[in-house]
C-alpha cells in the first residue's frame, strides 16, 4: 500500500481543521493565500485517502452539569467475556471511551457524571455487568493535557 504524502498546505489545513471543524473553506484559503478551490480538492484528497475521517464536535460537559470524570478499570471473569462486556457498556450513555486492554484491566472506561453520588451509581451499573468480576475507580481531578495536535506535529516533524 502506498503511503499518502502530506505537504506544509495539508498540515496547515489539518492544522485548522483540527481546531475547528467547521470552518469554511474560503476563510482557510484566505489565510493560506490558496483558493477555495484548492482547499476543497485537497481536503476531498485527505477523506479519500482516509487521513480525515469525519468531524467532531466538542461539547463543555462542565457547562451541562457533568463535571466529574472517573476512569474506572474493569477485570473480567473471563477474556471471552469482552465482547458482551462492552455490549453493555454501550447501554450505560455515560461510559463516553472504552479500550480493551492488555495489562492490568480487561477494560478501561472513561466515565462522566454529575458528581460523586452519580458516579457511584454508573459504577455499580458496570459491576452489576454478568462477566465482570470487579472495577477499580481512578477520579480526574483535572483534565490537563487533551491536545489533538501536538502528535500531528510530531508525526509532519518525522515525515
Amino acid at each position: 500500500m502506498k503511503k499518502f504524502i502530506l505537504d506544509e498546505i495539508d498540515h496547515q489545513i489539518l492544522d485548522i481543521l483540527i481546531e475547528n471543524a467547521r470552518t469554511p473553506f474560503t476563510d482557510i484559503a484566505k489565510k493560506l493565500l490558496v483558493s477555495a478551490g484548492t482547499i476543497h480538492v485537497r481536503v476531498k484528497k485527505m477523506e479519500d485517502e482516509g487521513i480525515i475521517q469525519g468531524s467532531t464536535l466538542t461539547l463543555n460537559y462542565e457547562k451541562m452539569g457533568y463535571s466529574f470524570i472517573a476512569h474506572v478499570g474493569v477485570f473480567l471473569d473471563k477474556t471471552s467475556m469482552t465482547q458482551h462486556v462492552l455490549d453493555n457498556l454501550r447501554l450505560i450513555s455515560n461510559v463516553t471511551v472504552a479500550y480493551v486492554t492488555a495489562g492490568k484491566y480487561n477494560i478501561f472506561c472513561k466515565v462522566r457524571a454529575k458528581n460523586t453520588a452519580d458516579a457511584k451509581d454508573i459504577i455499580y451499573k458496570i459491576d452489576d455487568i454478568h462477566g465482570v468480576n470487579r472495577t477499580e475507580t481512578m477520579i480526574a481531578l483535572e483534565e490537563s493535557i487533551n491536545d489533538k495536535k501536538r502528535l500531528m506535529h510530531a508525526i509532519f516533524q518525522d515525515i
